[in-house]
């Protein structure tokens, strides 16, 4: 059974207009699960565009013909220079012998996007330029947090439909219908408000 975070993003791929391919459905006994590739995608309708964003937001997916897309639900991290300077694992699949052999689904003249799926980025302006830049290093060519394809699932589901052919979907409807993600739970999928500064008391 796919996990469900592998489930999230091939939702929202296919939202999207993409056709979706798992790049294996079986557990190889000599490779690790972070030495592969879990989705090839195709946009057969896609824009052309000089180049997307590192940071992607659903706008800009338009703008991608096809991608490689490495999948880390690591919920509780933040993908920070520390964490991956220790872990160098994540970035086997972006070697070339790994990338080419999978880049081949996709015709000789065509050279995907590399895209890496992590559950956020530091919140600091310095640390979060230090991240990118490491992952650029490591070739990575864009990131896609989950807070992004989470807000956009809940945002296109519809209560007033049957969605029994995605688990994923279904639940989402569910707890929409029951008015468990209200303004304050959505508010959790935008973009962290700047704090108020506090008010001194007079008097």
């Amino acid at each position: 059974m796919a996990s469900i975070s592998e489930n999230i993003v091939r939702e929202y791929f296919e939202l999207h207009g993409f056709f979706v391919r798992q790049q294996r459905k079986y557990i190889s006994p000599v490779r690790l699960d972070d030495d592969e590739i879990d989705f090839l995608v195709l946009h057969p309708r896609h824009e052309a565009a000089a180049g997307v964003p590192f940071i992607l937001r659903s706008g800009d997916l338009s703008g991608v013909a096809s991608a490689v897309v490495v999948v880390k639900g690591w919920h509780s991290e933040t993908f920070s220079t520390g964490l991956l300077a220790n872990a160098p694992e994540i970035f086997r699949v972006f070697e070339p012998g790994v990338f080419q052999s999978a880049s081949k689904s996709f015709g000789r003249d065509t050279v995907p996007v590399k895209i890496l799926v992590v559950p956020a980025l530091p919140a600091g302006a310095a640390a979060r330029e230090q991240s990118i830049a490491f992952l650029r290093s490591k070739g990575v060519d864009a990131v896609l947090p989950f807070r992004t394809m989470l807000a956009d699932l809940i945002g296109h589901i519809e209560v007033n439909r049957n969605y029994q052919k995605s688990d994923l979907l279904q639940v989402i409807r569910i707890l929409k219908n029951y008015e468990l993600f209200g303004g304050a739970q959505l508010d959790l999928f935008q973009a962290t408000p700047k704090r108020r500064r506090s008010r001194r008391k007079t008097g």
